[in-house]
């Protein structure tokens, strides 16, 4: 794959042209942004993902819940539906999307959750539902919606400076989109991160007047869930871990560190599991997966009872300063 990226390099300098020149229309106004007149906060990325983008919406849902009436907006990445769905009871993975589906079953009752392909129509249509604020899930690129907020994910292993569009680096468009963000978040940043570190990263970064720089990490949970029961980390031994992720990486060396036993089956993100797929976990004694999988493969009866998911959380590096900042956004 790597060696085919490396071939398709003479497309990199179309592909940056095309996205720079979308992006001036859309910044000189020849090309129009819709507006809106309550909160709209988008979360997005400059990469073709695995920056944590859920977790920051499930971090917001958290911060706010409590005070506001919370929509999010997803485009629903290979659902089986078409146009704008709001999820209710009988909304499954295939209607809404894993992603939208898991803040559905994780907040069902604090939040509307929504999808459209069509960002400005999936707001019009939640509108009518009268919520105090929107947040888009990566929804950077959609410029015919103009965010009142826009926070801008970028990883520490990888952050867009480093990086090239696409077909050979992993950048939608090219790295001047960053002036757009309001608020940087590096994200799975390491736990012991230096202030020296993250002042040669903003450094890097460059950042506005306007633009705040924050750091996050990926903090696990000691405890797994499963449909039925929950277990510690520290009471299994051998286990299969199934991932379907765009980056997996945290997640393996978090379990390494633990030196735990297992074998690793790992898919393309947001995978469609197969029959075949399953067929082949029903006789492991135990399964872990991500919380993202996990909504997508407890339907399946006959690995439901082994299957286990293992949540993680944001935890961020000056978060009262974060969060104030959402606030000051909102209340203004």
């Amino acid at each position: 794959m790597k060696i085919v990226r490396y071939i398709l390099f003479p497309i990199v300098p179309v592909y940056f042209l095309v996205t720079w020149l979308r992006n001036k229309l859309y910044d000189a106004g020849i090309k129009a942004s819709k507006s809106y007149n309550f909160p709209v906060v988008c979360v997005g990325n400059l990469s073709v993902g695995g920056t944590g983008k859920t977790p920051m919406i499930e971090y917001l849902i958290n911060l706010l819940k409590d005070e506001y009436k919370l929509a999010t907006l997803s485009r629903g990445y290979k659902r089986k539906t078409k146009g704008f769905v709001l999820a209710n009871e009988v909304s499954s993975v295939d209607s809404i999307g894993d992603e939208p589906f898991q803040f559905y079953s994780k907040f069902k009752g604090n939040v509307l959750v929504a999808v459209d392909s069509n960002r400005q129509h999936g707001i019009k249509c939640l509108q009518d539902s009268e919520p105090d604020l929107i947040l888009l899930d990566d929804a950077f690129q959609h410029r015919k919606v103009k965010a009142g907020l826009n926070i801008l994910l970028t990883t520490y292993n990888k952050p867009y400076y480093k990086d090239i569009v696409l077909p050979t680096g992993d950048l939608r468009e090219p790295r001047s989109g960053a002036d757009r963000a309001n608020i940087i978040v590096v994200t799975k940043c390491p736990n012991n991160l230096s202030d020296t570190d993250k002042s040669e990263i903003v450094k890097c970064i460059k950042p506005k007047n306007f633009q705040s720089v924050f750091f996050s990490s990926i903090a696990y949970s000691e405890r797994l869930f499963s449909v039925k029961e929950t277990k510690l980390l520290s009471e299994i031994a051998d286990f299969t871990l199934v991932t379907g992720i765009a980056n997996a990486s945290p997640l393996l060396q978090f379990l390494k560190k633990k030196q735990l036993k297992f074998e690793h089956l790992n898919f393309k993100d947001h995978h469609h599991f197969s029959r075949k797929d399953i067929d082949a976990l029903k006789n492991k004694d135990l399964i872990l997966t991500t919380e993202k999988d996990f909504v997508r493969l407890k339907q399946y009866d006959i690995i439901k009872d082994k299957l286990f998911y293992l949540p993680i959380t944001v935890s961020m590096d000056g978060a009262l300063g974060f969060n104030q900042k959402i606030k000051d956004f909102i209340k203004h």
